[in-house]
């Protein structure tokens, strides 16, 4: 099964998949987690170039660049993961680069389409979980972070104007729109533990039978732990974006 996580700056994405593997290795299951860009070692030189927030580049030159990490990526982690049927979980894939790219960069939207098709072969995630919360929460978690971590927790991208940002999340609800079979919008703006279980709904959902059951119980146990917990206790402080 291909799980892909999407949203934009901010959204607690990454800290979301963290979670999710984390609760089905427990449960016993192959997991591989990856990103793009840099999940893979030609990524990750890419990944330096693509974010690097005192770098300038052209919208063409930074879609190729997404492009060539994606291809390789594709090759050679994610197929060789679902080929042994491991359950892979992917920290952005094609939807962002129609809304980064696409709706925020004004690149045309079929040409980028014709472009991921190339670059994937044609495959397509079975689930992407989309992290949607308002501009201006996404935007002070980045501050936040960056106050944590200096220019360590800031790249390129965080670095765009709010109108960049909010044309981000109006692409992504506009995939999300165009494909409801496949996109699961979930309030990232809720807690972490509740954000968790939304997402391991979602999965449950989407698996297969023996994925299903597995995951059954291991949400149960996670509800349990949700109804203990202290109303409106704040979990943001250990989130990742």
């Amino acid at each position: 099964m291909f799980v892909t996580f999407e949203g934009m700056e901010g959204s607690g994405k990454s800290t979301a998949l963290a979670g999710v593997a984390e609760r089905l290795e427990a449960m016993g299951m192959d997991v591989v987690c990856t990103r793009e860009p840099g999940g893979s070692e030609l990524g990750r030189t890419v990944r330096t170039l693509l974010l690097d927030a005192k770098r300038s580049m052209v919208p063409e030159a930074e879609l190729f660049l997404f492009l060539a990490d994606r291809a390789q990526h594709v090759a050679e982690v994610i197929r060789p993961a679902l080929a042994r049927g491991a359950m892979v979980l992917c920290d952005r894939f094609t939807d962002s680069t129609l809304a980064y790219q696409g709706h925020a960069r004004k690149l045309d939207l079929q040409v980028l389409a014709s472009f991921n098709q190339a670059a994937t072969g044609g495959l397509e995630p079975d689930l992407t979980l989309l992290f949607d919360l308002p501009v201006e929460e996404g935007l002070r978690r980045v501050e936040e972070r960056r106050a944590q971590l200096g220019d360590e927790g800031y790249d390129r991208l965080d670095a765009e104007k709010r109108a960049f940002h909010e044309a981000v999340r109006a692409g992504f609800r506009f995939i999300a729109e165009q494909a409801p079979s496949r996109v699961c919008v979930l309030d990232a703006t809720l807690s972490k533990e509740e954000v968790l279980c939304a997402c391991l709904e979602a999965i449950q959902a989407r698996g297969s039978t023996g994925e299903g059951e597995v995951l059954s119980s291991g949400l149960n146990s996670l509800r349990t732990l949700l109804q203990a917990s202290v109303p409106g206790e704040n979990n943001e402080g250990n989130l990742r974006f």
